[in-house]
Formats: structure tokens, sequence, C-alpha cells
């Protein structure tokens, strides 16, 4: 008999890719997937979306609203949480990260759950640089309040025993957030930048997927922390002559240094604390995950770019 999943935040960036890569494993099995979802209207229903064509078994339940999560468990095996809330409402982050997480692991115990999975984030340490660092090297400081809260979220799935994931930089379709934001700094220079050797561990968010679901039914025992990114990081430079060449080829200036790029930032705190983090290295080292799972890490950067370009292309059309 197969585990039963439950899947949070299916309808999402990660999540819906969590599910596809379920329905790929899963294959052969007939049961459905129970999807927890604030909004169930949410769900694609063009067969092509998170529910893969196939019938889920969807559920209500808000993680800001902790009553509303009581019986979601009941009948499941592995619970794959991969919803967050990531903006600047910091109570509405702190409910359904750091409260929203608890109250989730609370009801899973209860329910009598074998795993539970995490999909966190790297920026749980902190601003860099990080460079060839393994996840029991770094000390917690989570510098935002989405990063402090879910760093709290992890403590509560450690506790119970259960896995964190944190990848860094997430990339592929519905990426809204990284390969958007890098087109828009340069759009603010007028220009690429030079001369940046800082290293970024990056993830194909397809073998992300194919990792949460590694995680939440292998037969070995995974507890703990894990980074899951590509082994190979990615050069700062780059990452953006990749970016630049696919997805913004007219740029009018010629390619600045470091320095050049802070002056012309100066007094846009956002741009200048992304071109920071550039700056540095971000690079996270795999534990042995990946070989521990039994899945492939997935294509390496310029080979996930290629693959995913058209999709930024129409989102940054749109």
């Amino acid at each position: 008999m197969s585990p039963r999943i439950l899947v949070t935040g299916g309808s999402g960036f990660i999540g819906s890719h969590v599910v596809t890569a379920l329905r790929e494993a899963q294959r052969d099995t007939p049961d459905p997937v129970r999807l927890l979802l604030r909004d169930p209207a949410s769900l694609p229903t063009d067969g092509g979306g998170a529910d893969g064509g196939r019938a889920a078994d969807v559920v209500r339940a808000d993680l800001a609203d902790a009553p509303s999560l009581r019986g979601v468990c009941d009948g499941v095996d592995v619970v794959l949480h991969c919803a967050s809330h990531i903006g600047d409402d910091i109570p509405l982050t702190e409910a359904v990260n750091d409260h929203g997480t608890r109250a989730l692991v609370e009801e899973a115990t209860r329910a009598g759950v074998s795993r539970v999975v995490y999909v966190s984030t790297a920026a749980v340490y902190g601003r860099g640089p990080f460079t060839g660092a393994l996840p029991r090297e770094l000390p917690l400081a989570p510098a935002s309040p989405t990063s402090r809260a879910r760093a709290a979220a992890e403590r509560y799935v450690l506790d119970a025993g259960g896995v964190v994931l944190r990848p860094h930089l997430v990339l592929g379709a519905g990426d809204r957030w990284v390969v958007p934001g890098l087109v828009g700094l340069m759009g603010l220079l007028s220009a690429g930048l030079k001369g940046d050797a800082a290293r970024h561990s990056v993830v194909d968010v397809r073998a992300l997927g194919r990792a949460v679901v590694a995680a939440g039914l292998s037969a070995r025992d995974l507890a703990g922390v894990h980074h899951v990114n590509h082994p190979d990081p990615v050069a700062c430079s780059e990452l953006l002559d990749t970016v630049a060449d696919r997805l913004a080829p007219h740029l009018p200036g010629v390619p600045v240094d470091i320095g050049e790029a802070r002056a012309r930032l100066a007094g846009q705190p956002r741009a200048l604390h992304h071109l920071d983090m550039l700056a540095v290295d971000h690079w996270f080292a795999d534990d042995g995950f990946w070989a521990g799972a039994g899945v492939e890490p997935g294509a390496g950067f310029a080979q996930g770019m290629a693959e995913q370009a058209s999709w930024y292309r129409r989102f940054l059309d749109r």
C-alpha cells in the first residue's frame, strides 16, 4: 500500500512542482494526493497544474487559522510542507510560517504522521559569505522577518523528528522573484556586472520538487537539515551573463563593477540589498542528500535556464 500524502502549498511555486513529481513517483497508484489549500479556487483545473490532471483530495484550511487545521492530517502518513508567506506583512508572516507550522506539526503528531518534510530556505543563515558550507557548520542568523519565521518553523519540524530542506536560489517556471529580480536589477543599472567571482548555489524547481518527494518517500532516515542545491555553484558573472543573454539582450550600457553599481543604486535600498547578496559567496555544499535520497539534482544552471527561458519571457512580457 502506498503512503498517503498531504501537501501544503500545492498550488504555489514549489508546491505545484512537488505535486507533479509526486504524481510521477506514484504513477501506478490511484490514491489521490491530499492538498491543503487556503483557497481551493487557486488549484489549476486545466489538467496541467498541481493536480497533474487527476483528482485531488482538497481540504480547505488556513495555516494562519490554527483551528481550521484540525483533522487535516487524519489518515495521512507523510506531510510535505511547502506553504509559506513571503511579504511585508509581518504579523501574517509570523502567523503562517511560525505559528501555522507549529499548529500543523502538532496536528501531524496527533494524527500519527510518520514523516514531515519542510521546505525552508538558506536565508535562515543570514548574510554571507558562505563558501562550500555544510548545514552543521553554519549557525542560524536570520536577518528578515520572513527568514526568522521560517527558522522558527524549522525548529518545530526538527523537534518532531522531521526533515528540513534548505535551497538557496530556486529557478524555473513559477519563479517570480529570483530571475525577474536579476533582470530588474540590470534594468536599473542599464548594464550587467563585471569582475564578480562570487559563487551561488542554485536549484531547478523541478529537481527541488523531486527532492521533496524523495525526502518524504525514502526508506532511509533522512531526519535533520539538508542543503538541496545543484552540487556545482554558479559564478555571479555566469549567472548574470546567462540571464542577460536570454532575457535582457539589449542592455544599453557596458558592464560595470560592483563599486560603480553601488553608486548607481544609491537611494534604492532594496536593489542594494540584492546587489550585496550577489557580491559575496552563497555556496551551500551538499551533505550527501541527493545520493542518500536516491534522486538526481537535475540539470546544471545553463541547461536549466535554456529549458525555462520561454516561461520567463512570457512572465516578463506580462
